[in-house]
């Protein structure tokens, strides 16, 4: 899956997820310090589901910005391998349910909104 990590995720969450064969462009290795809108605008050009932990994202959402899909990672608490472990376990089992949607991941659960 073609993915769009935010600088606000973790690193061994790109790790992680390029390790299982997902194509993942880090916004933190390519262009640290973008607004929000042109990261939005990126992933919507790259075709890419976007990862954040930025909530912000979902007003942009919502407010009709174009969007391939967000995951929005509220995994606060967890440790960073137990995170990418949470996050890869979500593309595995949801991936195609994610793209075009703003979903939500947590340590107990995945909220998936069209």
């Amino acid at each position: 899956m073609r993915l769009l990590a935010d600088e606000g995720v973790d690193a061994p969450i790109v790790g992680t997820l390029r390790a299982e064969g997902h194509e993942v462009l880090y916004v933190a290795e390519m262009h640290p310090g973008m607004k929000d809108p042109e990261v939005l605008a990126l992933a919507q050009e790259e075709g890419a589901l976007l990862l954040t932990t930025d909530k912000d994202f979902g007003e942009l959402v919502f407010q009709g910005f174009l969007s391939t899909g967000v995951l929005l990672l509220r995994l606060e608490g967890l440790l960073p391998l137990e995170k990418a472990d949470r996050v890869a376990w979500a593309l595995r089992e949801h991936g195609a349910e994610l793209v075009g949607a703003f979903s939500v991941l947590d340590a107990k659960r995945l909220r998936v909104r069209r």
